[in-house]
């Protein structure tokens, strides 16, 4: 990359295979995941078109909505699962290198730095989008996506607002465990705990982030780490694997009625309990939705 501008460069050792990188980076579904610094900060939404001249976007956003602003330019060179290059709308270059390691890939990303911050502000803030997406990549190569959907006789509303109280909640995840409940807030950004009681009375569960909550429409949840026997557990190797999953509800309007589509990342190992229990914790809230 020829430039007259000061250039920064980032790298990050992922523990997965280049094939899911390249994907986790580039396609929008997984960017709005993990492209931002801090988690104050979202990306409600990207788009992408992977091709020279094509034009990327990415909608970044303050969790509380009072600050945000496009970032965005154009592909100047794609290399598939090797490398891509980017001017930004504001002329800067930037060019991103996904080197195989074995089952691991070595990410090199170079950029020219603007004249507003300082360098080293530039390099942590790109560097803790980077390391974010680490988190992310390495998360999706120890899981995979399951997906269940019900159509429900009641406004999307009603069936919004039936999932997340306090008794109704605990009503329809009984079928995942008898003592399911939560604490804290389901406001977006607030962290919420779900809790249940194991065979001998113990309580567990897993902590997570409130992406997103809109009546009606969606919660979205970003799993942060697990808890056992009413301790937070971070930095082992089950919660590093649970560390970034995610659970999306989207709330469609159809027939007078509503259409609930669920997508939920999960541990291979538990898939078999999950694909038993959802369809059982499904048919719960469809009752208690259409009384």
């Amino acid at each position: 990359m020829t430039t007259n501008r000061t250039l920064i460069t980032i790298e990050a050792h992922i523990n997965a295979p280049k094939e899911i990188v390249w994907n986790c980076w580039t396609k929008p579904e997984h960017i709005t995941k993990w492209s931002y610094a801090s988690d104050d900060w979202c990306t409600p939404r990207a788009e992408v078109d992977l091709n020279p001249g094509g034009r990327f976007t990415s909608r970044m956003e303050s969790v509380d909505g009072k600050m945000g602003f496009d970032f965005g330019g154009i592909y100047t060179q794609i290399e598939l699962y090797d490398k891509i290059e980017q001017k930004l709308d504001d002329d800067r270059k930037v060019a991103v290198k996904f080197l195989s390691e074995g089952n691991c890939t070595h990410v090199i990303q170079t950029f020219e730095a603007e004249e507003t911050n300082p360098v080293e502000m530039q390099r942590g803030g790109w560097l803790a989008i980077l390391n974010n997406f680490k988190r992310y990549a390495e998360s999706r190569h120890n899981l995979e996506s399951i997906h269940f959907d019900i159509y429900i006789d009641a406004s999307p509303e009603k069936v919004h607002q039936t999932m997340i109280e306090d008794e109704s909640y605990s009503i329809w995840t009984a079928e995942f465990n008898p003592g399911s409940h939560f604490k804290g807030s389901w406001e977006k950004g607030a962290e919420i705990h779900f809790i249940g009681t194991d065979k001998d009375g113990s309580q567990g569960g897993i902590g997570s982030r409130v992406r997103e909550n809109i009546p009606g429409k969606s919660i979205e949840l970003e799993h942060l780490f697990i808890i056992k026997n009413n301790e937070i557990e971070k930095g082992n190797p089950v919660a590093d694997v649970w560390s970034g999953a995610r659970e999306e509800y989207t709330f469609e309007r159809k027939d007078g009625g509503t259409h609930l589509k669920i997508r939920q990342d999960i541990m291979p190992a538990y898939k078999s309990y999950f694909m038993e229990t959802w369809p059982k914790a499904l048919i719960k809230l469809k009752s208690l939705c259409e009384e």
